[in-house]
């Protein structure tokens, strides 16, 4: 199969977070058929749902030749290894691995959605993204750039992470 670029987002708000994000993109650059091409900078977030506890979230960018059920398997995969266990949704994490988009491939299934039907409006995606791929379009018209620009700021909800890149 030919490689295609692939954004995925990771979050973590369990445990050491920072750890839990360079494991995840260690796993993922040691994936046969899947190179690590860029990393963003780590963004606090605050978290969507019942939990209490930021997230750090960092966007990557891959090249890889999976597919994109294939891709999600090894997400899966690592998510389990860092310790995530099934649990209410938008419930703490130890490990989120979310896939944003797989080149141009469309999939709507139960389980699997590309692209990312909610990245568009999701701060803590796109300023992770925005890091990586300005240019890219998550809703299929307006760029990253473009969508958080419109977004009104709020430092409690997306701030740069200074613990390190």
């Amino acid at each position: 199969m030919k490689s295609r670029r692939a954004l995925l987002l990771l979050g973590a708000n369990l445990g050491n977070r920072t750890s839990a994000l360079r494991r995840a993109v260690a796993g993922l650059n040691r994936l046969e058929g899947c190179r690590v091409l860029k990393t963003s900078r780590r963004y606090e977030t605050a978290p969507v749902g019942p939990s209490d506890k930021p997230y750090l979230n960092q966007a990557v960018e891959i090249s890889t030749d999976r597919t994109a059920i294939g891709l999600l398997i090894e997400a899966k995969r690592l998510e389990a290894a860092a310790g995530r266990r099934p649990g209410i949704r938008w419930g703490a994490r130890a490990l989120d691995v979310d896939i944003l988009a797989l080149g141009n491939e469309r999939v709507r299934t139960s389980w699997l959605s590309l692209p990312h039907p909610a990245t568009a409006g999701r701060a803590f995606a796109l300023a992770p993204l925005a890091d990586i791929a300005p240019a890219f379009k998550p809703g299929g018209r307006r760029t990253v750039r473009s969508l958080l620009a419109a977004m009104k700021p709020d430092p409690r909800i997306v701030k740069l992470w200074r613990n390190g890149r």
